[in-house]
């Protein structure tokens, strides 16, 4: 799989690449987002919300584990946080179903395993000085016409 990477120098930037992301998401789409505290999952995750027509707060997760959000297009979003799970098998808890959810934004997926439905784009985040690097990994064939769909917006330039 082809990675693509974007220098995030601000909130802006991080803002832009979520509208980015919003605007050319598929239907039905499992992202995992990766990086260390203080990283960016929360940020990128609330921009590509917002962007997507969610109003009013949008909370962090981590201490619900999980926050749906319906979608103006139809279908809901769930943003989870998994940073406090210390097993994939309390996920069964939270009465997650695949089917009820059209995105799926979850940090700290590693936590969850196999209880996690398998992601379609990986977004690893990294504090680089003042800002940060985002690496965006295909995992499937809807990640991977999403990435290139993504590609002619602008915001996230190929490797070299």
């Amino acid at each position: 799989m082809n990675p693509s990477s974007q220098w995030l120098a601000d909130s802006t930037q991080t803002d832009r690449l979520g509208r980015a992301l919003a605007a050319t998401r598929p239907p039905r789409a499992v992202v995992h987002l990766q990086g260390d505290l203080g990283a960016g999952k929360s940020t990128l995750a609330r921009a590509l919300l917002r962007a997507l027509g969610v109003a009013g707060a949008i909370r962090s997760p981590t201490y619900t584990l999980v926050e749906r959000y319906p979608l103006a297009t139809g279908g809901e979003a769930w943003h989870m946080d998994l940073y406090r799970i210390g097993d994939p098998g309390e996920l069964e808890f939270l009465g997650l179903d695949t089917d009820d959810a059209t995105l799926w934004l979850v940090e700290w997926p590693e936590r969850g395993g196999q209880a996690l439905p398998a992601p379609d784009l990986q977004i690893a985040l990294a504090l680089e000085g003042a800002g940060r690097q985002a690496r965006l990994t295909p995992l499937s064939e809807i990640g991977r016409g999403w990435l290139d769909r993504l590609l002619p917006e602008g915001p996230v330039a190929a490797d070299s």
